[in-house]
């Protein structure tokens, strides 16, 4: 039965071979048994059984026009003079009763179920099919809870439906929850492995202040001040893995070996873009220093961005990338001399662009400025300035 269930329509054809075998056997016999007060029918009989039958094959995708023709070929076979078929209910019309209101629309089986009613009354009010009350409430009976049964079926398909999507959208919803769930806890471990790495820096910052006024007075404890150092960023180095492993995704990358790059690599940088067909000037002003490593990288993925960007909207032409050493800060600047200028800053829908954004979080990060807009002579200007110092709590 499962393996029918899974085809369909092979499991119909044969119900309707089924149907049409047992209604042409009772054709032979009755044929036997008519003594002159009927006629045989021929080929004609023949058809008219067939067709109360064999159309069953598709009674599931066309169960309204199916039901029809059974139903007028019952009737037709019954005002014809053939022999009686010695069955007490139209098969092949009950079967398509129920077919039209398990599968079809419920205007569908209320035409087919109000078509059934008017032609039993039509075909049995006749003198001729010789039938009587009992006759036609059997058939009729017949017929209404072929109707039913077919009608509870489809609201049954339809609920159970409904309550297999509705279980879905409540294991997604479960699914989404239990992200959401993840990502709080994820947020509240971070928050706390936070605060344990800023105690063990600070304990490190005050120990190391308090170093080279022990190793004057007492030798032996700068020693142990020394030790305490270590173990602390050993430490505070454990819990930065664990605050790490944290804050990135289940789907996130592995990170890179590669080590990261600096504004040393922006002469790399500017000749690959220039291969790209975008002339580089790179201008160096001030006494270059050592910077953060945090700093150093940010804004040499400033640089990155906006000249990325100025390739694909600014096209052939030149930009200039000005890097400021200062003795407080920072400055980067970008600006190319084409048209249109990065469309991140004028993204279709009136909506930032992420190349923005992620340079604005890399600026706030550090407490500088970010200047990004149309230039006074055309192109477009990115203008950053990172401290070199943190801001003081």
């Amino acid at each position: 039965m499962r393996w029918l269930r899974a085809r369909p329509l092979l499991a119909d054809g044969l119900l309707a071979a089924l149907v049409a075998a047992f209604s042409l056997v009772a054709l032979a016999y009755a044929r036997r048994d008519c003594d002159g007060l009927c006629e045989p029918g021929g080929a004609a009989a023949v058809a008219l059984v067939a067709a109360q039958s064999l159309p069953l094959v598709w009674r599931r995708r066309y169960p309204l026009a199916v039901s029809l023709v059974t139903g007028l070929a019952t009737a037709a076979y019954g005002l014809a003079p053939y022999p009686d078929l010695a069955m007490p209910i139209p098969i092949g019309g009950v079967i398509g009763m129920y077919s039209v209101a398990a599968w079809g629309s419920r205007a569908g089986a209320l035409l087919a179920g109000a078509v059934a009613a008017a032609v039993v009354v039509v075909v049995m009010s006749l003198h001729r099919t010789d039938a009587d009350l009992v006759d036609a409430s059997f058939v009729s009976l017949a017929l209404a809870g072929a109707w039913l049964l077919g009608d509870r079926a489809r609201v049954q398909r339809a609920l159970a439906a409904q309550l297999a999507e509705r279980a879905l959208r409540l294991e997604r919803e479960r699914a989404v929850e239990a992200q959401r769930a993840v990502a709080s806890e994820r947020a509240r471990i971070a928050r706390e492995l936070h605060d344990v790495v800023a105690h063990h820096v600070s304990m490190m910052v005050v120990q190391a202040e308090a170093g080279p006024v022990a190793t004057e007075r007492d030798p032996g404890r700068a020693a142990g001040a020394f030790e305490a150092i270590a173990a602390t960023g050993r430490q505070a180095l454990v819990e930065m893995r664990r605050l790490l492993g944290v804050l990135r995704g289940d789907g996130d990358q592995a990170p890179s070996l590669a080590p990261q790059p600096g504004l040393a690599d922006v002469g790399s940088l500017v000749e690959q873009v220039g291969r790209a067909g975008l002339r580089v000037e790179l201008v160096v002003e001030g006494t270059e220093a050592p910077l953060p490593a945090g700093v150093d990288l940010s804004a040499y993925r400033i640089v990155q961005e906006a000249l990325t960007n100025a390739v694909k909207h600014a096209g052939p032409g030149r930009a200039r990338v000005l890097v400021r050493y200062g003795e407080h800060d920072l400055e980067v600047q970008v600006r190319d001399e084409g048209g249109a200028g990065p469309a991140l800053a004028r993204p279709e829908g009136g909506r930032a662009g992420q190349g923005l954004v992620g340079m604005r979080e890399r600026v706030n990060l550090f407490g500088g400025e970010l200047r990004a807009g149309p230039g006074p002579g055309g192109g477009f200007t990115v203008d950053a300035r990172l401290p070199l110092k943190a801001p003081g709590r």
